[in-house]
């Protein structure tokens, strides 16, 4: 969550404008980014981020993970997979940390995520060389509408997932070298107060560095895309009886080391109607 406690660099002016403001062009960058980044270690910090945006806020490409959580696999009542299950998100889906979202008619369900952002392009890279091309992990809630979803053979997956607002990410992007494990982070979502969602990284069936691995030998992973890694047990679509968003709630998703997000909830023409 977003504290007043927070404190930033304004990396365009630290930098003599050498990077940023542009996120995409930085991600162009990264590697350049990264070597000048201690240099900037020692100014002073120099304002108080707010209204975080997504920390990759126009990818190329957005990839995401389906069954990727042992518990999940084992709530839903399926088989484990033998290769990873692969949809989108699209874009326009894509919110901040701190987002108010309208409820589209259906059944919209929560699945906390570790969303990972690609700082090299990759292709056919090792699962043993893959950290070295990730920019870094944020926070990530892959909000679904079950009807959408799952309607029709084959199911609508990614249609389900893309409402406007269903991607937020945030509140920060942390590299890798900022966690004494990058693979093993708790990571977890509290609706109106109470735990829904808590679980280890290490309880993926592929790993981040795997995912890497499968996703570069098909296509090139290119710097700024996102990778939504999977959500672990807890979500609402299979609870006895099931339990879905309503208007009014308040969801809160968190990854260890990264902090937390924070969707509130209303109904369709809610948000227009109150501008």
């Amino acid at each position: 969550m977003i504290t007043d406690e927070a404190e930033g660099i304004d990396i365009y002016e630290a930098s003599g404008h050498r990077f940023g403001p542009d996120l995409p062009a930085l991600y162009e960058r990264w590697e350049e980014f990264v070597d000048w980044a201690p240099a900037a270690a020692g100014e002073r910090a120099a304002f108080v981020p707010a209204d975080l945006g997504a920390p990759s806020p126009n990818p190329r490409q957005v990839f995401a993970i389906g069954l990727n959580y042992h518990g999940h696999v084992q709530e839903a009542g399926l088989e484990v997979p033998a290769e990873p299950s692969v949809f989108t998100k699209y874009v326009s889906s894509f919110a901040g940390a701190e987002s108010t979202v309208e409820l589209p008619p259906g059944t919209v369900d929560w699945e906390v995520e570790i969303a990972v952002v690609i700082g090299r392009t990759a292709r056919d890279v090792a699962a043993g060389d893959a950290w070295g091309h990730v920019a870094g992990l944020t926070v990530g809630q892959d909000l679904s509408e079950r009807r959408l979803q799952l309607s029709g053979a084959p199911p609508q997956y990614s249609l389900g997932k893309s409402f406007p607002g269903f991607g937020p990410t945030g509140p920060y992007l942390v590299t890798p070298d900022e966690f004494a494990d990058p693979a093993d982070l708790e990571l977890g979502c509290v609706l109106n107060g109470e735990p829904v969602q808590k679980a280890r990284s290490t309880e993926m069936v592929f790993s981040v560095d795997v995912l890497i691995e499968k996703l570069s030998q098909v296509t090139t992973l290119l710097p700024g895309d996102v990778v939504f890694t999977g959500t672990p047990a807890g979500v609402g679509a299979v609870r006895t009886p099931p339990r879905f968003l309503s208007a009014g709630d308040e969801l809160v998703s968190y990854v260890e080391g990264i902090g937390s997000i924070r969707q509130t909830f209303v109904s369709v023409g809610a948000e227009r109607s109150a501008s």
